[in-house]
């Protein structure tokens, strides 16, 4: 009779193991970050249009879309713990930096905590077994203040002027300046013509520091595209 009790727990163990390991891993399970900024003018100057924050309008220059943890295959998780939902409280010393460095263009306008709250409950809770709630936000604007874009554009002779600029020019100006390799990531305007509209850097799976990409997403831009102004 011990001998099958026993044999029966060891069997109860098997079962319910891989499905507490799966559970657990899905915050765990990811390769690397992409940090993804975003220019407000080719947010803005697309047939959908934008709505400033309830702050007023944003400065010009590149905004914080999010932190995404990513697979080396080129997909990602999503939503991965629905315990840990956005508490705007964890992160109050934070919000005066995330408005100026993390503004919503959505319509209609909003002070920034919705933003704040899809891209934590989407892609932040999947990268929690290595950062919390706070650390994400914070990793997010430390990447900020470490990689001026619009500093490395403009010093290259690329200004948010309306002009048209070659991908490969944006490109090299930015890796010149931060050292890696960025993937630039363009819409349209009204018009129908390409412009700039995100750029997108490797982050280690810590959040402390750049890396090269080991992929980059699909899509394409034009050999020239605009930088529209904001």
């Amino acid at each position: 009779m011990k001998i099958l009790l026993a044999s029966l727990c060891v069997i109860s163990l098997l079962v319910i193991l891989p499905s507490v390991f799966a559970a657990s891993s899905s915050s765990e399970d990811f390769d690397f970050f992409y940090f993804v900024q975003q220019w407000p003018g080719s947010y803005c100057d697309t047939q959908k249009k934008c709505c400033f924050p309830t702050s007023g309008k944003p400065a010009a220059d590149f905004g914080i879309h999010g932190l995404w943890p990513n697979y080396k295959d080129g997909t990602y998780p999503s939503n991965c713990d629905d315990t840990k939902p956005f508490d705007k409280s964890t992160i109050s010393d934070l919000i005066t930096s995330m408005k100026r460095s993390w503004p919503t263009l959505a319509c209609p306008s909003g002070s920034g905590d919705a933003f704040w709250e899809h891209e934590w409950e989407k892609h932040g809770t999947c990268s929690e077994s290595v950062i919390d709630q706070h650390e994400y936000f914070q990793t997010a604007l430390n990447l900020k203040q470490k990689t001026d874009l619009l500093g490395a554009l403009t010093k290259a002779g690329i200004n948010p002027d309306g002009n048209s600029y070659s991908l490969e020019s944006i490109r090299d100006s930015i890796k010149e300046s931060i050292g890696f390799t960025p993937w630039i990531e363009c819409n349209r305007d009204e018009s129908g013509n390409s412009q700039l509209y995100q750029v997108y850097l490797c982050v280690d799976r810590s959040g402390s520091g750049l890396i090269e990409c080991p992929v980059f997403p699909h899509g394409k831009c034009g050999a020239e595209i605009e930088f529209p102004s904001f």
